[in-house]
């Protein structure tokens, strides 16, 4: 039997990575949004989601594997929006959603 191929994306420098569960409605459900190796970082995800690059951000999840940890980053992720959301000129409605659903969280 062959082994597996690994999740775990390989990254050969030590630094964190973020994906979004993205949820696609009642019909296709959830799902982690596939994501380049060189676009899993904090400053895109923050900027793919102010763009609108998901559908409906449901979690957020931060890991690296070199330390040793995962956590869910999404509460985290949704305050440093907040923080910034003065510099956004337009802001897509699934930002906003994102944000809504993260408070209540």
């Amino acid at each position: 039997m062959s082994p597996s191929p690994s999740l775990v994306p390989h990254i050969t420098t030590d630094r964190d990575v973020y994906l979004v569960l993205d949820d696609f409605g009642r019909r296709l459900g959830r799902a982690w949004c596939e994501t380049a190796e060189e676009d899993a970082n904090r400053a895109t995800l923050l900027r793919h989601l102010v763009e609108g690059q998901y559908l409906h951000p449901a979690r957020i999840v931060a890991f690296n594997t070199a330390e040793g940890w995962s956590r869910d980053a999404t509460a985290e992720i949704a305050d440093e929006l907040r923080r910034r959301f003065v510099e956004f000129e337009e802001t897509d409605p699934s930002l906003l959603e994102f944000l809504e659903r993260a408070v209540r969280r």
